[in-house]
């Protein structure tokens, strides 16, 4: 059987991911992989079949989604077109991480998709999400990634299509210290905001930056390139973790012991619904970097070490299973549904102008 994975590139959750998943594949079907947007500051440790450009949202610097910057790298007619000569009918399966290149191709070709994601555990309806609803934010959610079947990763198992994180085996075979720093990931702040807010905490801060060109330090905050390596060192030996409320980052932190603090993106539905879920399993969060939230930090940097959140590596069985379903059940049960034709109907029209 042919599969292809397919890994949206906005962010390093997926591909972080992806290095798990891939390998498990190989041993039992041939699999090509495809990675869409370029925002990942991490490299693949496996050959890339395919890169489109995709989708890309773009942050800002002051923890929000810069709507300027992401419409001039929005390119709707590119993206069509990749939809369109994507060759999707050389696979038996598509497995999208959140990837929408191939999940459209996949829908206008008829061919059988799995949205195998994080992000379909936040729409689940048993997942946490905020009082105020964004409706937007849902809605994208919802019809990024176009598939009948969905299987999600998230903090906890809320069903049995929900399943707890996936943890890099560099992480599971890590031996946790604490040598008293904490590690800062927060790319939608620039350094300069960063530098200013953490140098008024009386702890050392290890800030990993995608605008930093060279590391250097200012009084107690040591801001440094991103590095794959340096950062799994400074994230194994913390005593805790300040990031972002994505998923991949805040789920490795507390399955290592860390004291968790998360911060959702202004405006980013998913990393709200993401700060309530690891609320649920122990982390901390605020909603911004601001003062207003001194008191917190401070409670927070107080605490005592939080006990490992004991992730189950169940990856290897979740793969099987999903692709024994597949063989047996048949390409038809996996066809688009009918609040996707719809869709499909449309995206067809788009031939006859581009």
């Amino acid at each position: 059987m042919r599969v292809l994975y397919a890994i949206q590139g906005t962010g390093n959750g997926h591909l972080s991911r992806a290095h798990e998943i891939v390998p498990l594949l190989k041993k039992y079907v041939d699999v090509d992989t495809l990675i869409s947007g370029n925002q990942a500051q991490i490299q693949a440790d496996f050959n890339m079949n395919y890169q489109r450009t995709g989708l890309t949202f773009l942050s800002g610097k002051n923890g929000d989604i810069s709507i300027l910057k992401s419409l001039k790298n929005t390119h709707p007619i590119d993206l069509i077109a990749e939809i369109r000569s994507f060759p999707i009918k050389k696979y038996d399966l598509v497995l999208s991480d959140f990837e929408p290149v191939s999940a459209w191709s996949s829908l206008l070709n008829r061919v059988p998709c799995i949205e195998l994601s994080h992000q379909a555990a936040v729409i689940h309806p048993l997942a946490p999400k905020p009082t105020e609803r964004g409706a937007f934010g849902s809605y994208v959610l919802k019809h990024y990634t176009p598939a009948r079947q969905k299987y999600g990763f998230h903090f906890k198992s809320y069903d049995e299509r929900v399943f707890t994180p996936v943890i890099r085996k560099e992480i599971r075979q890590a031996q946790a210290t604490d040598l008293g720093h904490y590690t800062v990931y927060l790319p939608g702040y620039h350094d300069d905001v960063l530098m200013h807010f953490l140098r008024q905490f009386e702890v050392k801060w290890e800030v990993f930056s995608k605008h930093a060109k060279y590391a250097y330090r200012v009084d107690n905050v040591f801001i440094e390139p991103i590095s794959q390596s340096r950062f799994q060192e400074s994230l194994i030996s913390a005593s805790g973790v300040l990031c972002g409320a994505g998923f991949e980052l805040p789920s490795e932190a507390l399955f290592l012991g860390k004291k968790t603090m998360v911060i959702p993106m202004k405006g980013h539905y998913e990393q709200t619904c993401n700060a309530l879920g690891a609320a649920e399993v122990g982390a901390s969060t605020i909603a911004e970097l601001d003062l207003i939230y001194h008191r917190q930090i401070n409670y927070w940097l107080g605490q005592d070490k939080q006990a490992p959140l004991l992730y189950e590596d169940q990856t290897e069985q979740i793969l099987l299973d999903l692709l024994t379903q597949f063989e047996k059940q048949g390409k038809a049960a996996y066809q688009p549904i009918e609040e996707f034709e719809t869709f499909k109907q449309k995206l067809a029209l788009l031939r006859y102008f581009f």
